[in-house]
């Protein structure tokens, strides 16, 4: 991994620049270089460089493991390359070129085919491509190489990590969406943005489980070998049947590695319960005879890598800093061995389902495209600072690209049952020698297996705030994203915009579709004539959208509201409130996918019976605006809902089957009061419209504000 740099119409590249490289130092320090359009250097160290007159500059850090040649590379086009591609000798010898690493490889490729076989590409990268008066920004599909930019009315710069273009200046910096290329020329400065199709689950493979599990071996096997280095490596290593299958691979061919683990230090807790982890990553190793190297840490110590992990990740999310904490903790053990590469088994949960969501979901394929689609907002990002930090490079061999094609495809019931997941992994690995009881490992997620979820929880307590997140935000003041809320004034979207504002995200506005089909498939109707006063309650800013309400038509307003949101507030994501719809869930995510916005379900299949109870324990008042439903009627609409009213739902739900979230569509609902509100709603005047006994409709005609003070 290396970092990359560029600044163009802007009269003060070359102080950026040189600015930008020292903070980019961690991730290669190997050598540094700067190119203009017409000269280059490269040097050793950042003092050697010379200094440019221009406004356009590329710049680069170099983390040498395919020798040592330092970047920007010059030849037709310039380029400024963070890459891995483990194809490029078979295509540099099937086109003729004589090149000396990859990186050198893929600047002929592009000056030969521009973005024309990009696909042919087998590896990881984020680049920049300078050729003449346009310069191209690209990524791998999934997003394991980063790629942060900003554009403003005068200038445009990258980098690799978005804390360097905060430093030295820069707002409304966007990630550049792996499925986007993002050509900038530079004349004009003005940007445009060409679409990659992602991959597809889509005809599932019609092939028996042996012929299955054969090529899902070999696919895996050659992925972890050609991610082999001739480095010192090291396996982040977590007793998980994802970390061992790799680290018994590795074993079983005699490679030279250590195993890494990091835990929370419990020794000293009376009646503590012990990491999981750690004691299935002992028993591991002594089985397959594994060097193992093992930190505990102890809870005093965590605030001080607190302080350092959290603005390394620019996130206070808990679950990302929870699971920061071992990965960095066992990568700091890595570099002080010396090792160069580190390897991961994350991915495996993606593309094998590995997940209770995964066991849950109606399309298990589909799902499993969904977390890829998600996972360098949630993971990627955050595991390749922590290893830059440490000058080690991460390898994620379930990320590749033909196993990740191919497992795509595998029929459901060989991932998941009901008592198991990860079907065919776990399967292989048993027919590997891998003992049972270790292939057959329950599914522990990294935060609770480390028990660093538990010591955040404590410090937490101990410091006097009410939630983790809360003290984590002591780490990292700024907002995680600034997010739109996809609203529609029922109980779920206002729901997830609470939870994702109690977990440090800025929520920036409301975006609502007013549609004129009160059966639209995508967009609530009862109930919206209050939607201006909600935007009021919460003081958010709110963008209304007018839609016919067409099947799949909706979707282009939907798409236009988006727009609108990205411009006016320059939302970097949006939250919605689906539950169990992925119809809906799965239409969000493609607008939002196309436009690079990050996209945050945090109810997905959440529970109905805890999704209510929970929102009632909170503080939410809610009233039903239609009913369509046999065991409900018009008595009850508008009335806040109480305790009692969910019991009332659970028996209607043994007759009838209802879902009591309202999910099939058996209610709408409107939230007149919440945690998130300054001020409550009062509905003044308003009439139900009786279709029949069980479909009614509350129209209302009339509300206001008023003081929460007064509410009494």
């Amino acid at each position: 991994m290396c970092g990359i740099i560029g600044i163009f119409n802007h009269p003060e590249a070359n102080q950026k620049i040189k600015t930008a490289l020292a903070l980019l130092q961690n991730r290669g320090q190997d050598g540094c270089g700067l190119a203009s359009e017409n000269e280059l250097f490269t040097a050793k160290d950042l003092v050697n460089l010379p200094s440019f007159e221009e406004e356009n500059l590329l710049g680069h850090t170099l983390h040498a493991i395919i020798d040592h040649i330092p970047q920007p590379l010059k030849r037709k086009g310039i380029l400024s390359a963070n890459c891995e591609v483990y194809n490029w000798k078979e295509l540099a010898k099937a086109y003729g070129f004589t090149a000396k690493n990859d990186a050198d490889f893929l600047l002929q490729f592009l000056d030969t085919f521009g973005l024309e076989k990009i696909d042919e590409l087998d590896g990881v990268y984020a680049f920049a491509y300078w050729n003449d008066n346009s310069l191209v920004l690209a990524r791998d599909l999934i997003g394991e190489k980063p790629l942060w930019y900003a554009h403003t009315s005068t200038s445009f710069i990258f980098a690799s990590e978005k804390k360097v273009l905060e430093k030295i200046g820069f707002r409304h910096i966007q990630e550049l969406n792996p499925r986007s290329i993002l050509a900038y020329t530079i004349s004009t400065n003005t940007l445009s943005f060409l679409r990659r199709s992602f991959f597809h689950y889509l005809p599932e493979l019609n092939e028996d489980f042996a012929k299955l599990k054969q090529k899902t071996k070999e696919l895996l096997h050659q992925a972890i070998q050609k991610r082999i280095p001739h480095q010192k490596f090291g396996v982040l290593f977590s007793g998980g049947i994802d970390s061992t299958y790799i680290a018994k691979f590795l074993n079983d061919f005699d490679y030279d590695f250590t195993c890494y683990t990091a835990v929370l230090n419990t020794d000293d807790v009376p009646l503590s319960v012990s990491p999981s982890d750690l004691s299935a990553a002992q028993d591991i190793a002594q089985k397959l005879n594994l060097k193992l190297k093992i930190k505990k840490v102890k809870l005093d110590e965590i605030p001080a890598y607190l302080q350092k992990i959290v603005p390394l990740i620019e996130d206070s999310n808990v679950t990302k800093v929870s699971v920061a904490l071992t990965f960095y903790l066992a990568s700091e053990m890595a570099k002080e061995d010396g090792c160069k590469v580190i390897f991961s088994g994350l991915g495996s949960e993606e593309i094998f389902a590995g997940y209770e969501r995964h066991k849950q979901s109606a399309n298990i394929n589909q799902e499993c495209v969904s977390g890829l689609l998600k996972l360098y907002e949630r993971d990627l990002y955050r595991d390749d600072v922590l290893t830059m930090e440490n000058n080690l490079e991460l390898r994620l061999p379930y990320l590749d690209k033909e196993l990740v094609a191919y497992a795509l495809k595998i029929p459901q019931q060989y991932k998941v049952s009901a008592s198991q997941t990860k079907i065919i992994l776990r399967d292989i690995a048993r027919e590997e020698g891998l003992p049972e009881q270790f292939a057959l490992r329950r599914k522990v997620a990294a935060q609770y297996g480390s028990r660093m979820d538990n010591a955040i929880a404590r410090l937490s307590r101990k410091a006097g705030h009410t939630s983790k997140s809360a003290y984590l935000q002591n780490f990292y003041q700024k907002p995680n994203l600034k997010l739109g809320v996809l609203f529609s004034s029922g109980k779920d979207s206002t729901a997830a915009a609470y939870i994702m504002s109690q977990q440090n995200y800025e929520l920036t506005c409301l975006i609502t579709l007013r549609s004129k089909n009160p059966h639209s498939y995508m967009f609530q109707s009862a109930g919206v004539e209050i939607i201006e006063l909600q935007a009021q309650a919460m003081e958010l800013p709110i963008i209304i959208q007018e839609t016919a309400g067409e099947k799949e038509l909706e979707l282009l307003d939907l798409e236009t509201a988006l727009r609108r949101a990205q411009e006016q507030y320059h939302i970097e994501g949006i939250v919605s409130g689906a539950l169990f719809s992925t119809y809906q869930r799965d239409r969000i995510e493609q607008i939002c996918d196309r436009l690079g916005l990050k996209i945050f379900a945090p109810l997905w299949h959440k529970q109905p019976d805890a999704h209510l109870e929970e929102l009632l324990h909170a503080g939410f008042e809610i009233i039903f605006t239609a009913i369509a439903a046999a065991g409900l009627d018009q008595s009850w609409l508008n009335r806040v809902i109480i305790k009692t009213d969910i019991e009332k739902l659970k028996k209607i739900r043994e007759k009838t089957y209802i879902n009591i979230a309202g999910e099939g569509g058996e209610f709408e609902s409107v939230v007149l009061d919440c945690p998130m509100f300054k001020r409550k709603i009062k509905i003044q005047k308003a009439e139900i419209i009786e279709e029949q006994k069980n479909t009614a409709t509350l129209v209302i005609h009339q509300a206001r504000l008023l003081p929460k003070q007064n509410e009494k």
